[in-house]
């Protein structure tokens, strides 16, 4: 009899011919989030399997497993022989001594001598025999014992189903480009397209010294807790402090924000172009805030020429994007209370509505591509 934990697969089983491209993935990620454990991943049957593992190390598997997307449940099962007193023996370690219960049985291995009725009866017969003050309760029983019967001759015992990410692998879908702020928004983002198993990688515009530090290492922590779920990722940080100081002199107040956007999205769908990246991702939710209006997303689509600008947001409200946040571990970094760069300058009535006229006119005032090629000179990387 061993330990082990079984992971099951989410979408993966929709596809056709290709399977196996998906599944190849799902296992090199699955290998990659528990690298740093002594422990063997393997597969057989569709199911994917960690072995060898020790006992303490069992709740930190669990915890990593859970990230990885293309995971749909999770379960802690003894691994036996199929005979019926080797169930016994593993379903006695997972059920109470007293209380309600249930039996579940599955058999995948067809030539069995006994079918899941069978199986199911058999098993809890021998429970209630063994523990005298547990009853049977097939509809709200206090715990449920699992036996899977499989197809390679052994018997796989367990008690729970742990919800996983769900989604496809990570490496299936290309790689795109989060303009990860400090905020609650552009993280949620970026989960999400990784959940559609694409690889994310992150741009981080600041404005120091108007911006502290302590913002540039709220953002690194972020882009760690994002890197969970992505197998890993790179982060970029970039200066607009020299763009904000000319918009600033040069060009009316109101669209400061506008503009600023307009400068991130040039600099943005450059360097996805650079390393690689197929689209950018953006944390934008509509009518969240001045610059995230219809025009206003309008204005910042217009200087991208040639890649997709993907906003999972868009029609989320921003209690569904907490409780996202929440549910990945982001929430309580991101309302640390470090400024980003948008808060600088910012003007008491930003335009709600701007008209690309005016945009156009008060931009030309501007030396873009010089202050374009001034942004690259200060980009730095951080592989997190």
């Amino acid at each position: 009899m061993e330990k082990v934990i079984i992971i099951r697969y989410s979408e993966i089983y929709l596809k056709g011919k290709n399977r196996g491209f998906f599944e190849r993935a799902f296992e090199d990620n699955l290998r990659r989030a528990v690298e740093e454990i002594d422990c063997v991943v393997d597969k057989h049957s569709g199911r994917y399997f960690v072995r060898k593992f020790s006992e303490a190390d069992t709740e930190t598997l669990i915890g990593k497993l859970k990230k990885v997307f293309g995971a749909h449940t999770i379960s802690i099962a003894y691994e036996t022989a199929t005979d019926m007193d080797s169930v016994f023996e593993a379903a006695k370690l997972l059920s109470k001594s007293s209380g309600t219960f249930k039996v579940e049985s599955h058999r995948g291995d067809k030539q069995y001598p006994l079918t899941s009725i069978e199986i199911s009866k058999e098993l809890g017969g021998r429970l209630l025999a063994h523990f005298k003050t547990l009853k049977v309760d097939v509809h709200e029983p206090d715990f449920t014992v699992r036996v899977d019967i499989r197809e390679n001759g052994v018997a796989l015992v367990f008690a729970d189903f742990i919800e996983a990410a769900g989604g496809m692998p990570v490496g299936t879908a290309g790689k795109g480009l989060l303009l990860l702020s400090g905020g609650i928004d552009s993280p949620v983002a970026g989960h999400m397209m990784a959940k559609r198993g694409m690889n994310v990688d992150c741009l981080h515009f600041h404005s120091y010294p108007y911006t502290n530090l302590q913002a540039k290492e709220k953002v690194i922590d972020l882009a760690k807790i994002l890197s969970e779920y992505t197998c890993g990722t790179k982060l970029y940080t970039v200066s607009v402090t020299h763009i904000q100081e000319a918009i600033h002199e040069k060009c009316k107040p109101q669209l400061m924000i506008t503009l600023l956007r307009r400068f991130m999205y040039r600099i943005a769908e450059r360097h996805a172009l650079k390393i690689g990246a197929q689209c950018i991702i953006t944390g934008e939710s509509l009518g969240q805030v001045a610059s995230q209006t219809i025009e206003g997303m309008t204005s910042s689509n217009s200087v991208v020429e040639s890649l997709p600008v993907l906003r999972p947001l868009v029609g989320f409200d921003k209690n569904e994007i907490i409780e996202r946040s929440v549910k990945m571990g982001a929430y309580e970094t991101s309302i640390l209370p470090f400024e980003d760069c948008c808060t600088v300058f910012l003007p008491d009535y930003p335009a709600i509505r701007p008209k690309l006229e005016e945009i156009l006119k008060e931009e030309n005032k501007l030396d873009v591509e010089g202050l374009i090629e001034e942004a690259f000179q200060t980009i730095e990387k951080i592989k997190i």
